[in-house]
């Protein structure tokens, strides 16, 4: 029996974000597991990169295998790895480490040969910081002590929300605010959209053709185009079609799907013409100052020709909202 061309077909490796890609807090966003499933079974390697430095590998395998994802520790690509691969480089083996986060980041940082340490009095040569629950106003105050005394000072992630399944919590970016703005000093990033991360997961992977699928136009997308490779955005997280119309060039995913089965469908072709940009049934054009979008079609579809007029007339900036709101109606989105 022949098998259907898919997305998936033309990559290698998929590099998964996690929270609104895969799940949503304690559930499994709908078709994540069926989709993922039938990508493994064409050949794919799936790699589950997150920014979330709370959780060891080992919890977050067994957290998806939960979910009907089978998975295990060596599948999981986490910022606290990457953070303290980021460290090793750069200090003795053996040194101590002041870690202001939870038991992900503490046994990344062991891992690397180095000595996690909790307070400033144990002279560390790096702060680092990752989002925990747990976090204290006396480990925070630790952090910045260290700082202060000169200790490099690197964090997991620069997300400044995390998705939950009752909203936006504040995100590790946000916190980190705190030791930044008490010392003056600004962390090195080692999380997405900066490259320590993707560099972990291609180290880890072995990757050639990787495909970075995620929810977020200022950390998956634009990880992805920092590191020259394709992506794809899925719309069961963080972004919505008006992020996406005004997205700036950094930004501007490969691909655009409702949500991951969207890896097994044949890829889109977003073609332009004379009258402008087509997709399915849809045709998009910038006229007189705004977007238009006529036709019909699945509302997606509609969106992919949207964003392609949206992104060619915004050039290296972004489109106004109001130009392209109208063509944003059109689509029923």
């Amino acid at each position: 029996m022949t098998r259907s061309p898919a997305l998936v077909d033309a990559y290698d490796t998929l590099l998964l974000d996690l929270d609104g890609v895969v799940y949503l807090g304690g559930h499994a966003v709908p078709g994540a597991p069926e989709a993922l499933a039938e990508a493994r079974r064409r050949g794919l390697r799936l790699a589950f990169v997150t920014n979330n430095a709370s959780r060891t590998p080992a919890a977050i395998a067994a957290h998806l295998t939960e979910l009907g994802i089978p998975a295990c520790a060596d599948d999981v690509v986490t910022s606290a790895q990457a953070a303290a691969r980021l460290v090793a480089e750069r200090v003795p083996p053996g040194s101590a480490v002041l870690v202001v986060g939870g038991m992900g980041l503490r046994m990344a940082v062991r891992a690397h040969g180095l000595r996690p340490v909790t307070t400033a009095l144990e002279s560390p040569a790096a702060v680092v910081q990752g989002m925990w629950p747990g976090i204290s106003y006396g480990l925070l105050c630790e952090g910045a002590l260290a700082v202060r005394q000169g200790a490099w000072f690197v964090a997991a992630n620069g997300d400044t929300t995390m998705p939950t399944g009752r909203g936006e919590y504040p995100g590790n970016g946000a916190m980190s605010r705190v030791i930044a703005t008490a010392t003056g000093v600004e962390p090195v990033m080692a999380g997405k959209p900066e490259p320590p991360l993707h560099r972990e997961s291609i180290l880890r992977t072995g990757a050639r053709r990787p495909l970075i699928v995620g929810d977020r136009l200022d950390t998956d997308i634009e990880a992805a185009t920092r590191a020259g490779v394709d992506s794809l955005l899925v719309l069961t997280g963080v972004t919505g079609p008006l992020d996406l119309l005004t997205a700036g060039p950094r930004h501007r995913p490969t691909h655009i799907a409702a949500d991951l089965r969207g890896l097994l469908e044949p890829p889109v072709p977003v073609r332009r013409d004379a009258d402008g940009w087509r997709c399915g049934g849809w045709t998009a054009a910038w006229r007189d100052g705004r977007l238009e979008l006529t036709g019909d079609g699945t509302p997606l579809d509609g969106l992919r020709a949207a964003c392609a007029a949206a992104w060619e007339a915004a050039g290296e900036g972004r489109a106004d909202e109001d130009a392209v709101k109208p063509a944003l109606m059109a689509t029923g989105l």
